[in-house]
């Protein structure tokens, strides 16, 4: 069953050896050559499959793969009961909202400190479970990174959605996903990646304004 449409590929919830599973399948571009076309599926697929797997071992929650199906350019995975983050953050008691910003803020920290970087830190990519686990999902733009200019990027992206889906309550939960974030990579870090957004907002401001 299809349950979302992308522009890079189609989400689709089926029963696969008696599993709930999602299968994560890379679309073909017809505006691209096709032995072309087929070698950039065929990349994005391994490429996500291995980022999920470096994320696993740096003790972040992700779904577990069950199957790389490189032919068919599709990821079959573990399909995560919960919530989205984005569904839920806004209805939660302020000490509740905060410490989960915390918590997610800490797991961004170990991605980063194993050389990771998901590259689409929103709150739709993060599944609340019913044990209370928080489980990042969908890698398909991350990379492999130390740089200091990558990280930034990656918690700017961070602010910029509570800013835009959860402006009521943006500030606290940046500023407690931060917090969550020193407690891992360390005051002296954290602090360095919080100049380097503020040099991101410069650069958009001065753009924007040209």
């Amino acid at each position: 069953m299809l349950i979302r449409k992308g522009a890079e590929a189609n989400l689709y919830l089926e029963d696969w050896h008696g599993r709930r599973v999602i299968m994560k399948r890379r679309l073909s571009k017809k505006y691209r050559v096709p032995k072309l076309d087929k070698e950039i599926r065929f990349r994005r697929t391994i490429h996500e499959s291995q980022h999920i797997h470096k994320a696993k071992e740096a003790g972040v929650p992700t779904p577990t793969i069950f199957m790389v199906d490189t032919a068919e350019t599709t990821i079959v995975m573990e399909f995560i009961e919960g919530k989205q983050v984005k569904l839920i953050l806004d209805d939660l008691p302020p000490e509740q909202r905060q410490q989960l910003c915390r918590h997610i803020g800490e797991l961004i920290g170990r991605l980063h400190n194993h050389g990771v970087i998901h590259s689409d830190l929103t709150t739709s990519n993060m599944i609340l479970t019913p044990e209370g686990r928080v489980v990042f999902v969908d890698f398909g733009l991350s990379e492999r990174s130390v740089e200091l200019e990558a990280r930034g990027v990656d918690l700017h992206l961070m602010k910029r959605v509570f800013q835009s889906t959860h402006f009521r309550y943006a500030g606290e939960c940046f500023d407690a996903v931060i917090e969550g974030y020193a407690r891992v990579v360390g005051g002296s870090v954290s602090g360095e990646v919080l100049e380097k957004i503020g040099e991101i907002e410069r650069r958009g401001r001065y753009v924007s304004g040209r």
